[in-house]
């Protein structure tokens, strides 16, 4: 038997099975969360002129200590039409551009205005240039904003509206189709008979996708029957096909020999994964295909693993693996094996338990999880505030 590919090997190999979809142009609003599909520059200049960064008056530095003489105001969105001489002032307000002239604010808090007349009462700006924001402080026209492939945060989107973009180039939705197999499953809440399981898979698995640009093709529930799979399987229009079940090698795992048939190449297949090692991956015509176990557990986790990233590739995100982080261990924890484990753990003051919810046949332990902790094969044992890693899940 062929020997478990490494987990870091087999997203790496599923990666490279598709490249992103076509690009569109969608309205800002509709981006979010997307990613950028190309280089995303500045249309305008920000400031578009020298603004004043407080309320107070424009002011030439070389009159200081004063006395001025107050000849006009300036408000954002209703500049000052003229410049300001020498012995001059502008009352000026933040946002408001500063007229030519004035090289100085003088904040309103160190000065008295007696109608036109207005005089020192403070300190006054140290330098030159004091409490301006200058032209251009934010980014100039034609600066790369948003580079191809970041993700389209509400703080870029806001960057992007504000330097002019009302659109911006994204790749299209990813069409994901996902289906259940299994003779023993039925829709939640339908009466059981012995032996029948309700089905959650899917619905947690849309849930799991719900941030990202996905349009969801549910399936439904398929049998344990090849000609049904089988032509199920063919009848797949989309970008992704998901299932779930029937992955691994009894005579009733028959999602690999339906995919086969129905002209599928499976890449790879068993992964030195704990949870998820039966986990295979593939194409079908043009839609890639991952087979994920029906453990519910073992979904969620090959889900977070796989499917995520694949789709963050589809749609053209620059580095689409999840990010990690590390936090001490609440407790100890043994030695592992030959896989790489993803323990299901709890957040608590800020340091990692995963005692007791390790069983990945209950979706109650994984319900209380806040993040996955990563254990490399072989890893010793751990003390209680060992540094380990994390995957922080919804």
């Amino acid at each position: 038997m062929k020997p478990l590919l490494p987990v870091l090997e087999a997203q790496q190999r599923l990666l490279a099975l598709v490249e992103p979809v076509a690009v569109e142009h969608v309205p800002l609003h509709e981006a979010a969360a997307r990613w950028a599909a190309e280089d995303i520059p500045a249309l305008r200049t920000q400031p578009y002129a020298d603004l004043s960064a407080m309320d107070g008056y424009a002011i030439r530095f070389a009159d200081m200590p004063g006395p001025w003489h107050v000849i006009g105001e300036s408000a954002a969105g209703r500049a000052f039409a003229g410049s300001v001489a020498p012995g001059q002032a502008v009352r000026i307000f933040t946002g408001a551009p500063v007229p030519g002239g004035a090289d100085t604010v003088l904040v309103q808090e160190e000065a008295t205005r007696d109608g036109t007349a207005l005089t020192l009462t403070g300190d006054g700006p140290p330098h030159r240039g004091r409490n301006i924001r200058r032209k251009g402080l934010d980014f100039t026209q034609g600066d790369t904003l948003i580079e191809a492939g970041e993700r389209l945060t509400p703080a870029r989107l806001a960057l992007a509206g504000i330097s002019g973009h009302a659109a911006l180039p994204v790749r299209r939705k990813i069409r994901v189709a996902l289906a259940a197999t299994g003779d023993e499953l039925v829709p939640p809440g339908t009466p059981l008979a012995e032996a029948q399981l309700p089905e959650t898979n899917r619905m947690m698995l849309a849930a799991q996708l719900a941030g990202l640009p996905v349009e969801i093709v549910d399936l439904g529930i398929l049998p344990d029957h090849q000609p049904t799979l089988e032509a199920g399987f063919r009848a797949v229009q989309a970008d992704l096909l998901v299932t779930t079940g029937g992955a691994s090698v009894g005579d009733h795992d028959l999602v690999r020999p339906a995919l086969e048939a129905a002209g599928a190449t499976i890449d790879f297949w068993r992964i030195a994964l704990r949870p998820g090692k039966p986990m295979m991956a593939g194409m079908l015509g043009n839609t890639a295909v991952l087979g994920l176990p029906g453990n519910p557990v073992s979904a969620f986790v090959t889900a977070q693993l796989f499917v995520r990233p694949l789709i963050a590739r589809l749609s053209g995100a620059a580095d689409p693996f999840p990010a990690t982080r590390t936090v001490p261990l609440g407790e100890p924890l043994p030695a592992n094996g030959e896989r790489t484990d993803y323990l299901r753990a709890e957040l608590r003051d800020g340091h990692a338990f995963a005692s007791t919810i390790q069983d990945s046949s209950m979706l109650r332990t994984l319900a209380r999880a806040s993040c996955l902790i990563v254990r490399e094969p072989g890893a010793p044992p751990a003390k209680t505030g060992d540094s380990v890693e994390i995957l922080d899940i919804a």
